[in-house]
């Protein structure tokens, strides 16, 4: 595994964990050149698995793209990059077990706004505007409604 800091190739694990289920194993290493640890994933790899977009479109599902979209949305929240890490790993998880070729869109967003809305209120709210293409004020009074009554 080649360093992020200097680029060295030698390093050694000094932590392995496995996640919920065995899906992954966590790493940290440590670089024998600069001292730099890092930590690295390994999970199984699944056949590729194709997400439909909202316009027919079709592209492979990306588990980095997922972490990108959920680690936006709790950007300077009181979120822990494990409680990020776990929600992704979860979907991922469910997604991968239930569809073999293609998944809808709109299955994978709807995991992300549940799991968000039981992590963080905000975070919620932030995915869901986009997810949802909120165009006016309203609808974000609306999202911030439907959380206060536990809907």
């Amino acid at each position: 595994m080649r360093c992020p800091k200097c680029g060295c190739l030698e390093d050694k694990v000094i932590d392995s964990r496995s996640s919920k289920e065995g899906a992954t194993i966590r790493r940290r290493r440590e670089c024998l050149k600069c001292a730099h640890r890092f930590t690295t994933y390994e999970e199984i790899e699944h056949g590729e698995l194709m997400v439909v977009k909202r316009d027919g479109r079709r592209e492979v599902f990306s588990r980095e793209k997922l972490l990108t979209g959920v680690t936006k949305a709790c950007q300077k929240r009181p979120v822990s990059p494990e409680e990020i890490d776990n929600l992704v790993a979860d979907i991922v998880a469910e997604v991968s077990s239930k569809y073999e070729r293609e998944v809808p869109g709109a299955e994978i967003g709807e995991r992300v706004m549940n799991g968000l809305r039981e992590i963080d209120d905000v975070a919620y709210v932030r995915y869901a505007s986009v997810y949802r293409r909120f165009e006016e004020a309203t609808q974000f009074v609306h999202e911030v409604n439907k959380l206060e009554k536990g809907t």
